[in-house]
């Protein structure tokens, strides 16, 4: 099964352009990356910029509208992730638990939606489709 960590730090909402942890943060950090990728569950990982620096596409009406960061309603963003393959939900939450967080952070832990998830009517539409197909399968299903 594939689990996504979410990061939500708070605050980083208000965050200035070009915000970064400091080093020790990120030494804490890399260790725990480390020991993800020496247990072999890690398949991607990576820190965002803060979301004064990004944007926004809605949809109302059915037309791309653009807002520019940063988004004064937001409550939490992400301030990065960890895509991970493990044995069950309780082993996700487990590697969520091992991290070097602070006071201030949050791990939001999500499992991937699988092709085999799908009832047969979704399957059978996305079928159709066998270049996007291929990469929903590519990293396994367990």
């Amino acid at each position: 099964m594939r689990f996504m960590m979410l990061m939500i730090p708070k605050g980083y909402e208000q965050a200035a352009p070009g915000t970064m942890p400091d080093a020790g943060q990120v030494e804490a950090m890399m260790k725990y990356n480390e020991s993800l990728q020496k247990a072999g569950v890690l398949l991607a990982l990576d820190g965002l910029h803060p979301p004064s620096m990004g944007a926004r596409v809605s949809f109302a009406g059915g037309k791309p509208k653009v807002t520019d960061g940063p988004f004064a309603e937001a409550k939490e963003v992400l301030g990065g992730y960890w895509m991970i393959q493990v044995k069950s939900r309780e082993e996700a939450i487990a590697w969520a638990s091992r991290c070097p967080g602070s006071e201030n952070e949050v791990i939001e832990v999500r499992q991937v939606q699988e092709f085999a998830d799908f009832p047969a009517d979704v399957q059978e539409v996305v079928a159709e489709f066998p270049e996007v197909q291929s990469q929903l399968g590519r990293h396994g299903q367990s």
